[in-house]
């Protein structure tokens, strides 16, 4: 599985890419050169080794390359797509969901149909969390707001 982000090309038949994730950012190395270790992407993404091996026993980052001594060698996708991946956990999507959206990645172009609805389905529970954190938020700052009184008072 490869997860690419590519601007349109400039002829009349380009199709429009997949873009999994945020404009990207910048990559410790340019492509070409873009060979990491595990230890170097647990310090790029802050996930730890355990996690990154996990990912691909479930079949999350199936395509990590390996060199010749069977030592992972990520690439600066590998890295897109983790923080892709990190943003889904962000969301609460359920591991189950990654892994089906992973899966539909590899299956290729048919399927945007379903990953479309199975992001819409996130994106709800997304905008529901919120509306509930905002609650929260309002009760909070309605009692910092009778301390805040309250204490001034006496």
């Amino acid at each position: 599985m490869t997860v690419m982000q590519t601007t349109p090309a400039a002829t009349e038949h380009a199709t429009p890419a997949d873009i999994c994730s945020a404009p990207p950012r910048r990559h410790p190395r340019p492509d070409g050169q873009d060979r990491y270790t595990i230890s170097e992407v647990v310090v790029f993404t802050g996930l730890t080794a355990h996690t990154l091996r996990w990912y691909e026993r479930i079949g999350l980052m199936p395509h990590v390359d390996r060199s010749h001594t069977g030592q992972r060698r990520y690439r600066n996708r590998d890295l897109d797509w983790l923080d892709f991946v990190t943003k889904l956990r962000l969301t609460g999507m359920p591991v189950a969901d990654m892994v089906r959206y992973a899966e539909l990645v590899r299956e290729g172009e048919d399927t945007y149909a379903e990953r479309q609805a199975l992001l819409e389905s996130t994106r709800r529970d997304v905008l529901n969390r919120i509306a509930e954190l905002r609650d929260t938020l309002a009760v909070l700052d309605r009692k910092i707001s009778f301390y805040a009184t309250e204490g001034t008072t006496r």
